[in-house]
């Protein structure tokens, strides 16, 4: 039995069609299976709650979305041990299948799943926030504080997204509203502290992400180097006096440049981040208001999927 999770508004509707895809051959290939459409931001938590809770035996639960629905599934997760995920990317983002070189042809994805050669272990990241009820919330990809979360949190109420979608430029979008809020974008003092033992200040934070996987916003490479099946994350800091600097430290990891000039990282189990005011924060591209103060640690090789 296959569990699908699928976000069918996912890329302006694309989900839709190519669920109908999927379904076809499944049926036509007599393949038992359950199907669970979303409807509203956050179902895709209920759906992998209610699949996981007092699960006994092993499942496999197939998510047919973005980054933002896988993101949902595996926030909702009860017990990891019994369930392998399969991941049919169709978002706009595309950075988890990008990280983990997973096809974004979505029937070459499906025969993957099917045949299931290869299960990888993956880590995920938890992030704590809040000052008067503290909330917690699992990613895979990234998390982060300041411009890249500014992106993300107008990236999801924009008409710019759904054009860009509809004449097959997805990416472009993410470069438009980059721009723009890079334009907007104001530095801020803050420091980290690594692992509860060093802590690194800095004056002028455009943002600070917190990698999983290599890169995040539909293409930036802020973390090469980062490994989802090492225990670590990999925090990457742009601070810089020069507004111009920045743009070339965004245009470096755009183009995937092996040494980037103003980009600070730092390899750890476990990172607080604290601003001197409030800033955008999001996860996996999923927005969380605005904070001041982040704990993000890295859960090692919890997470089964099929790759």
């Amino acid at each position: 039995m296959y569990y699908f999770i699928i976000n069918p508004a996912s890329q302006s509707g694309r989900g839709y069609k190519i669920w109908k895809k999927i379904e076809q051959r499944l049926v036509r290939d007599g393949v038992e299976y359950q199907a669970y459409l979303t409807e509203y931001a956050g179902q895709a938590t209920e759906y992998a709650r209610k699949l996981t809770s007092h699960c006994k035996e092993a499942r496999v639960i197939v998510v047919v979305g973005g980054d933002g629905t896988m993101n949902e599934v595996v926030d909702g997760i009860v017990s990891c041990d019994m369930v392998t995920l399969g991941y049919i990317p169709v978002g706009t983002g595309s950075d988890l299948a990008r990280g983990l070189r997973l096809s974004r042809r979505p029937m070459r994805g499906l025969r993957r799943i099917f045949k299931a050669r290869r299960i990888r272990q993956i880590d995920y990241g938890v992030i704590a926030y809040g000052d008067d009820v503290l909330r917690h919330r699992r990613f895979i990809v990234s998390a982060g504080i300041g411009l890249d979360a500014e992106v993300c949190q107008h990236m999801q109420r924009s008409a710019i997204k759904n054009i860009c979608n509809r004449i097959h430029l997805r990416r472009l979008s993410y470069r438009i509203l980059g721009f723009i809020q890079y334009l907007k974008a104001k530095p801020i003092r803050g420091y980290i502290l690594l692992d509860g033992t060093r802590r690194v200040e800095f004056n002028y934070i455009y943002f600070i992400s917190a990698q999983i996987q290599p890169c995040e916003g539909g293409g930036f490479w802020f973390a090469p180097k980062a490994d989802s099946s090492d225990g670590n994350l990999e925090v990457c800091i742009v601070s810089h006096a020069s507004k111009r600097q920045v743009l070339g430290t965004l245009l470096r990891a755009l183009f995937r440049r092996s040494h980037n000039r103003g980009l600070r990282c730092f390899s750890c189990r476990e990172v607080q981040i604290y601003t001197e005011r409030p800033m955008a924060v999001h996860v996996d591209g999923e927005g969380c208001q605005y904070q001041s103060n982040l704990e993000v640690r890295c859960i090692e090789r919890k997470l089964k999927i099929v790759g």
